[in-house]
């Protein structure tokens, strides 16, 4: 091969004919270092030699990047490789692997809690209901937002503090310094908050993209634990010569919808959120039943009650604004939120302050001990959990239900002395202006 001496102007002028695939330019100077160039592409610096009695060709670049200068070093360099025995194609793959490893590492140590903890969000709300994805933005959230009916602005929520932190340095030193500081202003929702930070830590270590950024779970410690205390389980419930007081007080709340959905959350022992969810088309007027939102039933997510005759007549008199049973003209939702203002105000004016929306679900079950109710069928009413295999087998069918139901609603309005005919016909349902 013909040798000359590279210049900047032998170089550039140096092209492929038209006639050949390609045309090399070989440099005197510096042994293997070569011009490459083709009819259609630009020319580029190449290195060639012969390894293991076989030719080698690397690139080394373009002419534009590279001066004859760096380029005649660069071939030397890989020269220099030849003789050590090194194959200069291994040396540049185990670097751009190095560089690969390099940037993954670099990328893993700037990923922040907020940004897993959105991917977390997002892959696990379809398996979520909504009150439990709902949980997950409240805690985390970064507050300042206005409230609509009072002055002031929301707060961040217990687990704002760690969305800022890299993933990589959160660790159980940082999460129980975090556990001491909220529950010293918020012991309930900082428990809260750290079950599911455990969920989500656990989710992370299953994650390959995330995989050697946690050591276990920093939130497992007995330390986080112990500084947020136990839960203290609430005992409020309605007694049952407070149950003529109580229905006295709800009954004057100005709002129907208020006072209909806490009067047939006493009278269902559902769930606060599960009512709050029902629409109309949750309401079977023609078999009598109540399909609602369940936390139990893992496949449909809901479960059917009996629609009792009185709560029949509560649903009779409400409007259909919308799709929601209750609805709200105010709410961005349609529906109601969870009016627990209303409610505590109408206990205060019974004399029975301190009764949750909760302590509603657990009167349902004090009043079905009255009446030896069986302990599966009032499970079923309420979306417990079956306590054995029997039970998990049994299959009881609506009207069955319905027949212990009418009694537990029966003896709740007759302690509160309430007067209702079960079998008069429950008043149209009315519709007024709006969405359906």
């Amino acid at each position: 091969m013909a040798k000359i001496a590279f210049t900047a102007g032998r170089v550039a002028g140096f092209s492929c004919p038209d006639d050949k695939a390609q045309a090399f330019l070989w440099d005197l100077s510096a042994k293997g270092l070569g011009v490459r160039a083709t009819p259609a592409g630009k020319p580029s610096y190449i290195f060639q030699a012969r390894y293991q009695d076989k030719t080698i060709r690397l690139t080394i670049g373009s002419p534009e990047a590279w001066s004859i200068p760096q380029a005649q070093e660069k071939a030397r360099e890989l020269r220099r490789q030849i003789d050590e025995g090194r194959d200069p194609r291994a040396v540049k793959a185990e670097k751009t692997a190095a560089d690969v490893a390099k940037r993954d590492t670099d990328r893993q140590d700037a990923v922040t809690v907020s940004q897993a903890w959105t991917a977390y969000l997002a892959e696990r709300k379809p398996r979520w209901g909504e009150r439990h994805y709902q949980d997950h933005i409240a805690k985390a959230a970064t507050g300042g937002v206005k409230f609509k009916r009072c002055t002031g602005t929301t707060k961040p929520g217990p687990m704002f503090p760690l969305m800022a932190l890299a993933l990589r340095d959160l660790d159980a030193t940082t999460v129980e310094a975090w556990a001491a500081k909220e529950a010293k202003t918020r012991p309930t929702s900082a428990r809260l908050s750290w079950r599911l930070l455990k969920g989500f830590l656990g989710w992370c270590n299953e994650q390959s993209v995330y995989a050697g950024l946690l050591t276990g779970n920093p939130a497992k410690t007995k330390k986080s634990r112990e500084v947020l205390g136990r839960v203290v389980k609430k005992k409020d419930t309605l007694q049952r010569e407070q149950l003529p007081a109580w229905f006295g007080a709800v009954q004057k709340i100005g709002n129907p919808c208020i006072s209909a959905y806490l009067q047939i959350m006493l009278l269902t022992g559902a769930r606060p959120g599960e009512i709050i969810g029902l629409r109309w088309q949750n309401v079977n007027t023609k078999w009598n039943g109540l399909t609602i939102r369940d936390k139990v039933d893992r496949v449909t997510r809901e479960r059917t009650i009996p629609l009792t005759p009185y709560v029949a007549s509560l649903l009779s008199t409400l409007p259909r604004r919308n799709r929601w049973v209750f609805s709200s003209a105010t709410s961005a939702t349609g529906h109601l939120t969870e009016p627990n203002h209303p409610h505590t105000t109408a206990c205060i004016v019974a004399g029975i302050p301190g009764l949750t929306l909760h302590g509603l679900r657990r009167s349902f079950k004090s009043a079905s001990e009255w009446l030896d109710i069986p302990t599966g069928v009032r499970q079923n009413i309420m979306g417990h959990v079956a306590k054995s295999t029997d039970e998990d087998y049994t299959v009881r069918p609506l009207d069955l239900l319905r027949l212990h139901h009418e009694k537990i609603e029966a003896w709740i309005l007759e302690q509160a002395g309430i007067k209702f005919d079960p079998k008069a016909a429950p008043g149209a349902m009315r519709v007024v202006a709006g969405v359906w």
